[in-house]
């Protein structure tokens, strides 16, 4: 780690240390230090609630569902400079809730998101067909401004996909990359001493250029997924290898381009989709519904702290270079990642 990393990550840690005195003095004396105190240690833990969009008929009801963010799996950690996120295994617990729950007729899935893992993308997309299967609940989905490679492939076996005419989708396809600074380290004098059990124990070394056997068998991986891929817009769209394939090039489409190629239905908002369920499904009284979770004590913590630094571009980078490239993997991921 470099001398600018190191300083980033004490600053990081610094001003981490003075959000916990500042929000500890903030509560603890805006009111009674007692009574503050106490419910301070009564925080529930983390947990999930649920809160109406809609009034209606609770016997059955169409759950709203958000994908917004990267799809990635960070264990319910949060930058601490960033905003909240995608949290994966809370949306994860939201399709086991949906599951169980006989009241639950219907759900629409808000996506607005870049893709993410190849993982996480199918743990996602093999949960919804779980749903749809074992319990007959159908899905729409409303797509965001943007809904790209892993934002489509979770969106792919919905029964009709809404869009606007300005979003970004397609992107259909895996990416797998990696920094070489090598040459950089090189011409500044510095050695990397790498002691391996096999050839390819350092494959995507940052430090050095991939082989041709490398770039196969890596190739082979980015194939067999991207296949993977294909075959879930050939079922879920009820298109063809030939007209999937046509556009599963790494291209972005438009709500136009995208509806043209077969890849979503109609233009519509939130509210559209929302209409256009209780019509098809005989949904008219339903109470829309979504979930939420109740914060614990360091939620609230790093709620805080969000609030007074977050936001802003250099609070932005620090978090960013404290969290990229801890190792190459397989993305259905449309832009910079």
């Amino acid at each position: 780690m470099n001398a600018k990393r190191w300083i980033a990550l004490g600053a990081a840690t610094l001003l981490f240390g003075m959000s916990i005195i500042i929000n500890i003095a903030s509560f603890a004396f805006s009111n009674d230090w007692t009574s503050n105190f106490e419910k301070m240690l009564s925080l529930p833990e983390s947990g999930y609630a649920e809160t109406v969009l809609e009034a209606g008929d609770s016997s059955q009801r169409i759950a709203v569902l958000a994908v917004d963010g990267v799809i990635q799996n960070t264990d319910g950690a949060t930058s601490l400079f960033g905003a909240v996120g995608y949290n994966h295994q809370f949306f994860m617990d939201q399709l086991e809730m949906i599951k169980v729950d006989d009241s639950i007729k219907a759900v629409v899935l808000q996506v607005n998101s870049p893709g993410g893992g190849v993982v996480e993308s199918a743990q996602i997309y093999n949960k919804i067909k779980e749903v749809q299967e074992e319990v007959g609940v159908p899905f729409y989905v409303s797509m965001g401004s943007m809904a790209a490679s892993g934002g489509y492939y979770i969106a792919a076996p919905a029964e009709k996909i809404f869009l606007n005419k300005e979003t970004l989708t397609g992107s259909i396809g895996v990416i797998m990359e990696s920094v070489n600074y090598g040459k950089l380290a090189e011409k500044y004098g510095v050695d990397f001493v790498t002691i391996k059990t096999g050839p390819y124990k350092d494959i995507m070394s940052p430090t050095r250029d991939m082989t041709k056997d490398e770039r196969a068998m890596l190739q082979e991986m980015i194939d067999e997924s991207y296949e993977s891929f294909v075959d879930i817009i050939e079922e879920g769209r009820g298109m063809t290898e030939s007209e999937v394939k046509a556009v599963a090039d790494g291209r972005i489409m438009n709500g136009r381009q995208a509806i043209e190629a077969g890849l979503a239905d109609e233009y519509g908002y939130l509210e559209d989709v929302i209409t256009a369920v209780r019509e098809d499904f005989d949904l008219a009284d339903a109470e829309v519904m979504e979930y939420d979770y109740t914060q614990n004590l360091s939620s609230l913590f790093s709620m805080k702290t969000q609030s007074l630094f977050g936001g802003d571009v250099e609070s932005q980078l620090i978090g960013r270079l404290l969290s990229d490239y801890n190792a190459p993997r397989m993305m259905y991921l449309y832009g910079e990642k």
